[in-house]
């Protein structure tokens, strides 16, 4: 049985080891990812910032497949041939533009579409052109060194100008879990550049404008929580302005329905989001107009039983509600559980389970500062607020199940161990 998987994502990758480690022997189990490597995507935030280095993060595809027993194929899939089951993997290209391997086809028995999602501009004008997104390593990448070039223009006015009034200016759309955690990481990061060598600079050189939309920041949080981690942003110095409706980008700043625009150095889009959009036109399949592929209680397409999805690119309704699940890392990783189970099932003839989502709670991390969330969700019956030590600690423990799920017990936590000792010895900031 060949089982291809389209997207090393949380769940994609989480799925990959289990089929892998428990079916690899007997069937062939395929990753295919457009990137060599993988990093949490609830990170990004900390690598845009400079606080994480995604290189000692990252996990190389191709040395996880061979220690979980999946191969691993570098491309990227833009189409689908539903009739002959395979996918149609792009032409793969180097810098250069030359062409490494043709456009091809890979054969399946059962494929798992599991490719995330993307940043929603909704359309505004100028958000693609004159905006930075976080969706990916490359993009967060990218934002560093914009961040960081930007700082160091500063650094060198005050050096020439002690007295300057010179500061770095960013404005980000979108107060939800990234908006708000970026904010945070951002003073972090600017505390460590003072320390690291950027004379002048500290944390009253960085201007921070939080826009958004609804009538407050952090809606997936209870409100107590939301406001408390609003008076810590505006504590740390960021301006939060929240009612406020972004019509346009322009290349000098973020224009408004109030008429006043936020003047920025570094724009940042992280505001909705929806499944990529070669979805809408996946070989016939249901898609909503969001980008998301409809799914069956058993995580199947509902227009091939062959194909699952799962995860940001999966619309999936909470059984006995009309509500959807929300795109959370989360429920990635309890929809990949589900498909293992289901394909299990497949192979001993056996009928397959609906997929029950368990709420767990949310948490938003503001950095070294503080954490707030809610814990337990319906497993209580309504929502538990923590804040401080005891938050902190349930966010970090969220990654390091996301270790031990896609590495093991013993590997696991051996990275977790490893992880504490490189942040005692490592530099506070990546600065290259």
């Amino acid at each position: 049985m060949k089982i291809v998987i389209v997207g090393g994502g949380a769940g994609g990758l989480e799925l990959a080891a289990r089929l892998g480690d428990r079916h690899g022997r007997r069937h062939e189990i395929t990753l295919i990812d457009r990137n060599p490597t993988h990093i949490w995507k609830p990170l990004l935030h900390e690598v845009a910032a400079g606080s994480l280095d995604a290189n000692l993060d990252e996990v190389g595809y191709r040395s996880h497949g061979r220690r979980w027993g999946y191969r691993f194929f570098l491309g990227t899939v833009d189409g689908l041939d539903r009739k002959n089951c395979e996918v149609i993997v792009a032409p793969l290209v180097d810098e250069a533009g030359l062409v490494l391997i043709g456009r091809h086809r890979i054969g399946y028995d059962y494929l798992v579409l599991a490719v995330g999602s993307e940043t929603n501009d909704y359309g505004t004008t100028g958000a693609a052109q004159h905006c930075l997104f976080l969706d990916s390593r490359t993009q967060a990448d990218r934002f560093r060194h914009q961040l960081l070039n930007h700082c160091l223009r500063v650094s060198r006015q005050l050096s020439a100008e002690p007295g300057a009034e010179s500061a770095v200016r960013i404005a980000i759309v979108g107060a939800g879990a990234t908006g708000v955690e970026l904010a945070a990481e951002l003073f972090n990061a600017a505390a460590a550049l003072r320390d690291d060598g950027l004379e002048g600079f500290d944390e009253q050189r960085l201007k921070v404008t939080l826009i958004e939309a609804g009538p407050r920041i952090l809606p997936a949080l209870p409100e107590r929580l939301a406001q408390a981690a609003r008076e810590e942003l505006e504590t740390m110095g960021v301006d939060v302005r929240t009612a406020v409706q972004v019509t346009a980008v322009t290349a000098e700043a973020i224009e408004t329905r109030t008429g006043s625009p936020v003047v920025a150095d570094l724009k940042v889009w992280a505001a909705g989001v929806r499944g990529p959009a070669w979805l809408k036109n996946l070989d016939g399949l249901e898609a909503t107009t969001n980008a998301q592929l409809v799914v069956r209680p058993t995580l199947q397409s509902t227009r091939d039983e062959r194909i699952f999805v799962m995860g940001d690119c999966c619309s999936c309704t909470v059984i006995g509600t009309t509500r959807q699940v929300p795109s959370r890392a989360q429920a990635a990783h309890q929809m990949a559980s589900t498909v293992a189970r289901n394909l299990n099932q497949l192979m001993r003839g056996r009928p397959l389970r609906s997929y029950v989502y368990r709420d767990y709670g949310s948490l938003v991390s503001l950095s070294r500062y503080s954490t707030v969330g809610s814990l337990m969700g319906n497993l209580i019956g309504g929502r538990m607020a923590v804040e401080g030590r005891l938050a902190r600690f349930v966010y970090v423990s969220l990654y390091r199940m996301h270790l031990v799920a896609i590495h093991g017990w013993f590997k696991g936590w051996a990275l977790i161990l490893v992880g504490h000792v490189s942040r005692i010895l490592r530099p506070r900031l990546k600065l290259h």
